[in-house]
């Protein structure tokens, strides 16, 4: 049932007429039945209606078949598109803790392999309902022709039914592993890919890996997968066996009780043997119908949703707020657990006030929490305790996305992409241009059309162009993460001395983790954190006896 609602809440429309045209041609199927047996007795062939009652019903079967595949395929194709969108939104609109938990190589299973295999099973479902009318429809047949040869059919359909019943759980556990493994294994190519320099540069790390972890999750993912289909085509051979007995049955016992006549028995055998098309078309069905189940099951586990829409996540705000005077933290905590649920490590309570137009170096030893930290203040992580204010007005969920606008913030694993971000704005190549020089990389990239002709740079000039992203986003608060850590000396003074100053000019409030204690003295304040807790938060003096001079 999961899965029908699934499929009708993609496209009622579409399923409903696909159904209806099946639904037809199935009719037509069971109908030509009966006019061969009728023709095989001698029925109504002399009459001159006949040939254009069988050919008029040969093309209603064909018109209504090709309609009803075609409707198929269509929704197949726009059911991928619909599903790898919808995904994405959700993607964008599910908090980053859980992402975080989700991983990377889940997300990508779940945007490739899962949805290719929903859409698949999107056309499956209609087919075998397809399938089902034309059983159902052929049954009725046999039972007009004798009901006595509905029943012994019908006998040996429910032993069929029951007799599959445990092999099928059994198959569908073997699926459901092999979706399991199927997440490990994805992560192991991830690593594959991100990992692939430090495997080249180190033959027993690259031994270990392929052997114990990519070969051996890729095996067991072959094994488990590979017994599951196995197990499926042993029920689907064993249906049709039954089938077939069904027939021999009719063919010795009904003559030797004479229990029916010849066209009765005639008709029963040729719609038998019709039926071995849509039960064969069922159970090889099966499978994936069942690897689909297991996947919306999957889904729903990781807290994500394939059919909600999230249209408002890409809607453009009304407007954005620009103008703030303070922000705070107020007993605001985060926790880290472990999968038992155990405590790890737990950040704050923080309790920080930020204003417009001031430099605030954030520092600390490795672990410390910094980055969380920079995650809470930015509204990507949500406080488990206290709160934050913005101009004292309590920041709630409904506006969390509003609050985010407020940052431009460049993550020490930041991602760079292609294009620029930008507001309609006509003058952004000749702006971005003028940034590149000023960030001394316009002998290497060009901008057009708003995107950047090359990222294939270095660590420290790829940090650059995230400045210039940031540049262009124009938030009043920016955070950099351990920024100019990749940077050569020259470029560090520039960051610091001028870049930060510059910022600071505008009125923009700069949160800067770094360990470069050469620049402290152009901080207004220091923050230090130790494990989780704010060990000081200091205003630096130097910076307090300028400004009196200025």
């Amino acid at each position: 049932m999961k899965l029908v609602r699934f499929l009708f809440g993609v496209s009622k429309r579409a399923v409903f007429f696909s159904l209806m045209a099946g639904v037809v041609a199935g009719a037509c199927g069971t109908g030509l039945v009966a006019l061969i047996t009728m023709a095989l007795n001698q029925q109504l062939t002399s009459e001159p209606t006949f040939a254009w009652i069988f050919f008029g019903v040969c093309a209603l079967l064909l018109l209504s078949s090709v309609f009803s595949q075609v409707l198929l395929i269509r929704l197949a194709q726009d059911t991928i598109l619909k599903l790898r969108l919808s995904l994405s939104r959700q993607i964008l609109a599910t908090p980053l803790h859980q992402l975080e938990r989700i991983g990377t190589h889940r997300l990508l299973s779940m945007l490739t392999d899962d949805i290719s295999m929903l859409a698949t099973t999107i056309v499956i479902v209609p087919a075998i309902a397809i399938n089902v009318v034309v059983v159902i429809s052929s049954l009725f047949y046999i039972g007009w022709l004798s009901w006595h040869i509905l029943v012994m059919v019908g006998v040996f359909m429910v032993i069929g039914i029951v007799s599959y019943q445990f092999p099928i759980v059994y198959a569908r556990d073997f699926l459901r592993r092999g979706r399991e493994e199927q997440d490990i294994l994805f992560g192991h190519i991830e690593s594959l890919v991100s990992g692939v320099k430090e495997l080249q540069l180190n033959r027993w790390r690259r031994i270990a890996f392929f052997s114990q972890d990519l070969e051996q999750s890729a095996t067991t993912f072959n094994s488990v997968t590979k017994t599951g289909f196995i197990l499926f085509t042993v029920i689907g051979q064993w249906g049709q066996l039954l089938l077939l007995v069904v027939i021999g049955l009719l063919l010795l016992v009904i003559p030797a009780l004479d229990i029916a006549n010849t066209m009765a028995l005639t008709g029963s055998v040729l719609a038998v043997l019709y039926l071995l098309n849509p039960m064969t078309v069922i159970l090889n069905h099966l499978p994936n119908l069942s690897r689909a189940v297991i996947i919306l099951n999957k889904v729903e586990q990781l807290g994500l949703s394939l059919t909600a829409s999230q249209e408002e996540i890409l809607q453009p705000l009304a407007s954005e707020k620009t103008d703030w005077q303070s922000l705070s933290l107020v007993n605001v905590t985060h926790h880290y657990y472990h999968e038992q649920g155990d405590s790890n490590f737990i950040l704050g309570p923080i309790n920080l006030t930020f204003h417009p137009g001031e430099i605030v170096f954030l520092v600390g030893g490795n672990g410390s929490g910094k980055t969380t930290l920079a995650k809470l203040i930015t509204g990507l992580y949500t406080p488990q305790t206290g709160s934050i204010y913005l101009d004292t007005q309590p920041v709630i969920s409904e506006q969390q996305d509003l609050y985010r606008q407020l940052f431009a913030v460049i993550f020490s694993d930041f991602y760079l992409f292609q294009r620029l971000p930008s507001r309609q704005n006509q003058a952004l190549d000749d702006q971005a241009q003028e940034y590149l020089t000023m960030l001394q990389l316009d002998h290497k990239v060009q901008v057009e059309n708003g995107q950047l002709s090359t990222l294939s740079l270095s660590q420290g000039q790829r940090k650059r162009l995230a400045l210039l992203a940031a540049y262009l986003e124009d938030r009043p608060f920016y955070i950099f993460d351990e920024w100019a850590a990749d940077q050569d000396p020259i470029f560090k003074e520039v960051f610091y001395t001028q870049i930060l100053l510059n910022l600071k000019r505008q009125g923009k409030t700069l949160l800067v983790i770094t360990h470069d204690d050469k620049y402290f003295r152009l901080a207004d304040r220091i923050i230090r954190l130790d494990y989780g807790k704010i060990t000081s938060d200091t205003v630096n003096e130097d910076q307090v006896i300028q400004a009196l001079y200025d």
